[in-house]
C-alpha cells in the first residue's frame, strides 16, 4: 500500500461528517417519533437511540473488521473478523487511513452502520417491544449489514488489501450506501413487517401522525445530516464531496416538489407530512449516485424518487403489509430508483449521456444482490 500522509482539512471535515451523520439519529427519532400515536412516541425514539447503542459497540469489538478486513478466502463477501478485532493496531492517534486519522474513518462508518439499523424501525412501530428490538438490532447488523457493507465499501488497498465483490469486481456504483444501507433497510423492514404482521384496525382505523411539527423538525435534521453522509463519503475535502454536496440539495428539493404534485392530483391536497417525506425520498435516492451525476441528473434522479416513493406509499394496504411509516416505499424504492438512476443519467456511463447499457446492468446485479 502507497504510503500516506494526514491532511488537516480532509481531517476536519470528516470529523465534521462524523458529526454531521451522528446528528441523523436524533434527527430519525423526531421525524418517526411525530409519525407514531401518542402511545408508541417514546419506544419508537428509543428504537433509533438503542440501535446506535448496540451497533456502535459491536462496530468496535468486530464489525469494523467483518466490513473493511481483508476478504476471507478472496471471494469478497465478509471481512476477516479476526484482522481488526477490538480495532487492534487501529485504536491509536497515530494510525492513519487514507489522509485521514483511521479514528475518524472508523467513527464515521460505524455512525452508518448504526442509522442503517434504526431506519429499520419504523416499518415495525407500534408492535415492537424495546427489548426485542434490541437483540434484533445486534443481530441483523451482524448477519446481514457488515458482510453487505463489506460487499459495498471495502474497496482494494484502502483500508485492507482485498476488498468486497460488488466495489471491486462488479463495477457497480454505490457512493454513499444506496444499497447497503437504502436497499438493504427496505427489504429487512418489508421482512419483519410480514413476520410481525398487522397492527390492530391497519387499514380500517385512522392511524394518523401525533404531532407533525416533530415530523418536519426531524427531516430538516436528517437533511443536514445527509450533508456529512453524502459528501463524507468522498473521505476528503474536494471537488468530489463539493458535487456530491450540491446534488444532495439538489436532488432532495426536487423530490419535495414531486412527492407534492403526486399529492395534489392523487388526493386533491398536498401536505406538510408528504413535504418531510419528500424530503427523505430524494435524500434516500440521490445518496448511491450524488458524486455520479451532474446537478441536473440529480434534479431528475429527486423528481422521479419523489413521485415513485409518493406512489409506493398504497402498496402496503394494495399487498396487505403493514408498514407502519413506510419504509419500504421511500428506502427501498428510493434505494432502487437512485442506484438504478445511475445507469441512465450517470456522467459518462449512463444510457442517456452516451455509456450504452453495460453500467445499467451492473446497478441492476447491484440492487438485485
Amino acid at each position: 500500500m502507497e504510503e500516506v500522509v494526514l491532511n488537516a482539512g480532509d481531517t476536519a471535515w470528516m470529523m465534521m461528517s462524523a458529526g454531521l451523520v451522528t446528528l441523523m439519529i436524533p434527527g430519525l427519532a423526531l421525524f418517526y417519533g411525530g409519525m407514531v400515536r401518542v402511545k408508541s412516541v417514546l419506544n419508537m425514539m428509543m428504537m433509533s437511540f438503542g440501535a446506535l447503542a448496540v451497533v456502535f459497540t459491536l462496530w468496535i469489538i468486530f464489525g469494523f473488521s467483518m466490513v473493511f478486513g481483508d476478504s476471507v478466502g478472496g471471494n469478497g463477501y465478509i471481512g476477516d473478523v479476526t484482522e481488526f478485532l477490538f480495532l487492534k493496531g487501529l485504536d491509536n492517534s497515530g494510525a492513519l487511513i487514507g489522509t485521514i486519522p483511521a479514528a475518524v474513518f472508523i467513527a464515521f462508518q460505524g455512525i452508518f452502520a448504526a442509522i442503517t439499523v434504526a431506519l429499520i424501525s419504523g416499518s415495525i412501530a407500534d408492535r415492537a417491544k424495546f427489548g426485542a428490538w434490541m437483540v434484533f438490532a445486534g443481530v441483523w447488523a451482524t448477519l446481514v449489514y457488515f458482510p453487505v457493507a463489506h460487499w459495498v465499501f471495502a474497496f482494494d488497498d484502502f483500508v485492507a488489501e482485498t476488498g468486497g465483490w460488488i466495489a471491486n469486481d462488479l463495477g457497480a456504483i454505490d457512493f454513499a450506501g444506496g444499497t447497503a444501507v437504502h436497499i438493504n433497510a427496505g427489504a429487512a423492514g418489508l421482512a419483519v413487517a410480514i413476520v410481525l404482521g398487522k397492527r390492530v384496525g391497519f387499514g380500517r382505523s385512522p392511524m394518523r401522525p401525533h404531532n407533525l411539527p416533530l415530523v418536519m423538525l426531524g427531516a430538516a435534521l436528517l437533511w443536514f445530516g445527509w450533508f456529512g453522509f453524502n459528501a463524507g463519503s468522498a473521505v476528503a475535502s474536494n471537488g468530489t464531496a463539493g458535487l456530491a454536496l450540491l446534488n444532495t440539495i439538489g436532488a432532495t428539493a426536487a423530490a419535495v416538489l414531486a412527492w407534492l404534485v403526486v399529492e395534489k392530483v392523487r388526493d386533491g391536497h398536498a401536505t406538510s407530512l408528504g413535504a418531510a417525506s419528500g424530503v427523505v425520498a430524494g435524500l434516500v435516492a440521490i445518496t448511491p449516485a450524488c458524486a455520479a451525476v451532474t446537478a441536473s441528473g440529480a434534479l431528475i434522479i429527486g423528481v422521479v424518487a419523489g413521485a415513485l416513493c409518493a406512489m409506493s406509499v398504497g402498496l402496503k394496504f394494495r399487498f396487505g403489509f403493514d408498514d407502519s411509516l413506510d419504509v419500504v416505499a421511500v428506502h427501498l424504492v428510493g434505494g432502487i430508483v437512485g442506484t438504478m438512476m445511475i445507469g441512465f443519467v450517470g456522467v459518462e456511463v449512463g444510457l442517456f449521456n452516451g455509456g450504452g447499457t453495460e453500467q445499467l446492468v451492473k446497478q441492476a446485479t447491484g440492487v438485485v444482490a
